[in-house]
C-alpha cells in the first residue's frame, strides 16, 4: 500500500496558518478522489480540502480546533501502490516504520547548554532561542519570540493555553501586548533598593514595546451585552492592525458624473439578462473602468518586498463582498483584463454568489493584485477603505445620487440634473506618491464618464 500525504493548502499570500474546523473523514474512512475530508478556515474563507486521490484515511495527525501552519502534513491516506511517499519534511519521523510520526510530536531534547555569565546580553532578534525544557514550541512562535528578543527562559514562563499547555501563536502575542509582564516582573525585583538604600540592579534594558492599556471591563449588570468575536472577526481585526502598521495610508477623492454609465445599464438590464440569463450590475462596469486605468498606469498594480517594488503584470481584480454575518471576503477575479463584459458580470455574479454560501475555493480568495469595494451598497457616499496587503491600493465606488450639476454647453454653462459618485483610492504612500495615485483615480472617473451610451450588448 501507498500512503499519500495530505497537506495544509496555501489559502492566500498572507496566510500562513489555518484552523482546522471539522474533520469530515475520521481514520479508517474510505475517500474518493475529490471527495471532502476536512473543513478549514482562515480569516478570509472557510474552505472544505477534498481528496487528492481513491483511498483510506490511515492517520490524522492534527484535531479539530487546532491552529496548522500552511504545508504541514495533516493526514495520511492509503492507496493501491507498492512504494510509500517520501514523509514531509515538515513531519519528523521517529517509528521504525514509514509512517511519519504526527507533527505535533516533541523533538527530541537537545544537550543541556552552557549557562553564560551573569552579564551576557539578550538574544539577537534575528535568531530564535534554543529550548532548554521539554516543552514545545513551534516554529512560528520562535520566530516571534526573536523577533521581540524573548530569551528561552522568558519564553518558558509564558502561560499556555494549547494542547499539553503549549504556548499558541494567539497566547504570545497577548503577551507581548500585556507589555511582556515577566519581564516587568523580573525589572520590578532587581529595582528593589538594598539594605543600605542602593539599588543592587544593573541598568534596566529598554523593553520592545510598552505595555498599552486595556479597556475597562463590563461586569454583568452593566445594562450591556457582551458577545465574543467570532474567529474570523479576530483575525480581520489583526489584518486590518498589520495593514495600517504596514502601510502609509493616504486616500485622494475625485467626483464622477456617471449619467451616462447609468442610463445605459438601465436601458439594457433587462434584455440583458433574457439574453445573458445574468443581471448587470455596476460592479462589472466599474471593474472594465479599473483594469483600463491599471493598463494605463502599471506602477498601481505592484506590492513591496523589502526594497524592491514588484509589479504585477497579471491584472487580479479583488472585489470585496460582504457576508450575511457581517464579516467581509474577497473574491478574486484572475486575469480580468482576458474578460469583456458579459465575462466580467457573470464571473461577479457567480463569485458574489458563492461567497455569501461560503462556497469559495481556496484559490478564488487568493493572488489579488488590486482591491474593488463599493459602499454605495450600503448607501455611503464614500470611504477610505484600508489597503489589503500586500497590495498597494484600493478604490472604493460611493453611492450614485442624482444632483444639480454645472454642463458646459455651445450656448452656455446650464445646471442639470445628473448622476453622480464620489470614488476613493487608498493608497501606500511609501511607494505610490500623490501623482500617480491621483492621476490613476482620475482616470478611473475619466473611462466612467466617457460611457458609451450606443454601445451594443
Amino acid at each position: 500500500m501507498a500512503k499519500v500525504e495530505l497537506i495544509m493548502p496555501k489559502m492566500g499570500e498572507s496566510i500562513i496558518e489555518a484552523t482546522i474546523l471539522n474533520w469530515v473523514k475520521k481514520e479508517g474512512d474510505e475517500v474518493s478522489t475529490d471527495e471532502t475530508i476536512l473543513e478549514i478556515a482562515t480569516d478570509k474563507v472557510d474552505s472544505e480540502i477534498p481528496s487528492p486521490v481513491d483511498g483510506k484515511i490511515s492517520k490524522i495527525f492534527f484535531e479539530e480546533d487546532e491552529v496548522v501552519e500552511i504545508g504541514k502534513v495533516i493526514a495520511l491516506i492509503e492507496t493501491e501502490g507498492d512504494e510509500d511517499v517520501q514523509p514531509s519534511p515538515s513531519v519528523k519521523e521517529e517509528s521504525t516504520d514509514s509512517e511519519p510520526a504526527p507533527a505535533e510530536e516533541k523533538p527530541e531534547k537537545q544537550p543541556e547548554p552552557k549557562k553564560a555569565p551573569a552579564t551576557a546580553s539578550a538574544p539577537s532578534r534575528t535568531e530564535a532561542p534554543t529550548s532548554t525544557s521539554d516543552r514545545f514550541y513551534s516554529p512560528l512562535v520562535r520566530n516571534i519570540a526573536a523577533k521581540e528578543g524573548i530569551s528561552q527562559q522568558e519564553l518558558d514562563r509564558v502561560p499556555g493555553t494549547g494542547k499539553d499547555g503549549r504556548v499558541t501563536k494567539k497566547d504570545i502575542l497577548a503577551y507581548i501586548e500585556k507589555g511582556r509582564p515577566q519581564v516587568q516582573t523580573a525589572e520590578k525585583q532587581q529595582a528593589q533598593p538594598s539594605t543600605n538604600g542602593m539599588s543592587t540592579s544593573a541598568p534596566t534594558p529598554e523593553k520592545s514595546q510598552p505595555a498599552k492599556p486595556t479597556a475597562p471591563t463590563h461586569k454583568p449588570g452593566d445594562n450591556v451585552e457582551i458577545v465574543e468575536m467570532d474567529r474570523m472577526r479576530k483575525l480581520i481585526a489583526e489584518h486590518m492592525v498589520r495593514s495600517k502598521q504596514t502601510s502609509a495610508h493616504v486616500t485622494s477623492f475625485v467626483e464622477a458624473d456617471v449619467t451616462n454609465m447609468v442610463n445605459w445599464r438601465n436601458s439594457v438590464k433587462v434584455e440583458y439578462q433574457k439574453k445573458y440569463g445574468q443581471k448587470i450590475t455596476f460592479t462589472p462596469l466599474f471593474i472594465e473602468a479599473v483594469v483600463k486605468a491599471i493598463k494605463d498606469f502599471p506602477r498601481i498594480n505592484m506590492s513591496v518586498d523589502g526594497d524592491n517594488l514588484v509589479i504585477k503584470k497579471d491584472l487580479n481584480i479583488g472585489m470585496a463582498a460582504a457576508l450575511p454575518n457581517g464579516n467581509l471576503i474577497v473574491p478574486v477575479i484572475h486575469n480580468a483584463d482576458h474578460f469583456n463584459l458579459i465575462g466580467l458580470t457573470s464571473k461577479v455574479n457567480d463569485l458574489a454568489g458563492r461567497a455569501r454560501e461560503n462556497q469559495l475555493k481556496p484559490e478564488e480568495i487568493q493572488g489579488g493584485t488590486f482591491t474593488l469595494t463599493n459602499v454605495g451598497t450600503f448607501g455611503n457616499v464614500m470611504g477610505t477603505p484600508i489597503i489589503n496587503q500586500p497590495q498597494v491600493a484600493i478604490m472604493a465606488t460611493g453611492a450614485i445620487r442624482k444632483k444639480p450639476a454645472v454642463l458646459e454647453t455651445a450656448e452656455g454653462d446650464v445646471i442639470a440634473i445628473r448622476q453622480m459618485m464620489y470614488l476613493s483610492l487608498s493608497y501606500d504612500h511609501r511607494v505610490v506618491d500623490g501623482f500617480l495615485g491621483g492621476s490613476f483615480l482620475r482616470r478611473v472617473a475619466d473611462y466612467l464618464e466617457d460611457f458609451d451610451t450606443d454601445r451594443d450588448i
